[in-house]
This record gives structure tokens, sequence and C-alpha cells, in this order.
């Protein structure tokens, strides 16, 4: 079956050969579709034009009302609710609600930024991920190029590739279907096959 989705394939072995070659690739004009690596590499996304993540302003507004919520739930059991004496303390004791404030802040912005990301990258529970080159799970940084958002020709982009000292570098097709499958499909391959047969099936 003809492949639909075309896509020329980068292996890089190292990643400050990698950053430089983002950034080499990039200034020829070529437009890199994503770069998958086994562990972070720092400046990536800068090197690859990436905005700058608006994680921060979640974490605020999920922090901040982290911080509402618990001033007024300590406010409204201990000064309405259940007022109680305590060695002559005031019942609304701002001091006394700052342990449970941080708590309370602290945990609702971390999992506030925890779900934000998850939705926001649709990594929900039935995201299936596209496997360009298996090695990218390993000790591989795998450039992927989409060929239809190109206007330079694949022999172009692969010597390009090479000047940019990529180990390897082949064109990979993929159907509609392979490109975008559906869950029940994948958890049924996985389920017959196995993880590492089903993730080859995708090379």
């Amino acid at each position: 079956m003809e492949g639909n989705k075309h896509f020329l394939v980068g292996i890089f072995n190292d990643q400050d050969i990698l950053l430089k070659a983002v950034k080499k690739i990039r200034s020829e004009g070529v437009k890199i579709h994503e770069v998958y690596t086994p562990y972070p590499v720092h400046h990536l996304e800068d090197a690859l034009g990436y905005s700058r993540s608006r994680m921060p302003v979640a974490a605020f507004f999920f922090g901040l009302t982290g911080t509402i919520l618990a001033i007024l739930m300590q406010t409204l059991m201990m000064g309405v609710d259940w007022p109680m004496n305590i060695g002559g303390k005031p019942f609304v004791a701002i001091p006394d609600f700052v342990p449970i404030t941080f708590e309370l802040t602290v945990l609702l912005a971390a999992y506030g930024m925890g779900f934000t990301f998850f939705i926001t990258r649709g990594l929900g529970p039935t995201a299936v991920p596209t496997i360009f080159d298996i090695r990218m799970t390993d000790d591989k940084h795998v450039m992927a190029i989409d060929l239809a958002e190109n206007k330079k020709s694949e022999d172009e982009i692969k010597q390009i590739l090479s000047d940019a000292k990529a180990e390897e570098a082949y064109r990979k097709d993929f159907t509609e279907e392979e490109f975008s499958p559906t869950f029940g499909k994948y958890l049924i391959d996985v389920l017959t096959n196995g993880v590492t047969v089903s993730s080859r099936k995708l090379n």
C-alpha cells in the first residue's frame, strides 16, 4: 500500500553534534518535523525555534488557586464552622495557616502543571506513539523531516543531513493508518504481538 506520509529520518549519536546539526539544517531553510531523544537535551527547544513555554503561567494560576482555597478553607473551619479557643489565640490566625497554605499551593501547582502538560501534549491514556526509529528509545537521537513541508528535494535534504554529520539518513513512509493508528488497533496489536514487535512494525 502506497504511503501517504513521507519523511527523511536522520540518526545522530552525540547530542552536541545534534544541536549543531539542528541549527545548520534550519539555517539551510529545512523545516524539521520533530527531534526525538532518549533523554532531555538542554537547549534543543531553543535550537528548534520553539517559543517559550507558557507552563509557568499555568503554574502561577494553579498555585494561586491553591493559596485562596487553603486560606478560605481554614478561615471557614476555624473562624466560622468550628471555632476553638486554643491558648487564647484568635480563631483566624493567619500565621498558623501558613504551613497548610504552602502545602496546598504546591499540591495544586504540581498536579495542575502535570495534567495541563498531558492534556496539551495529547499524552492521555489512549495516546499512541509514532515510532520513527526504535533506537530513539535507546541511545540514538532521531530527527524527522516531513518532505511535504519542505520545498527542497529529498536528495538535497539528504545531502544537508550528511553535511551535518548524521550517521544515517533514510526515507520512511507511513500510511495514514500507520501514522495515526487508533488506540483499539494498537492495543490489540500490542496484546497479540508484544510491545517490542508492535513498535518495530512501525519501523
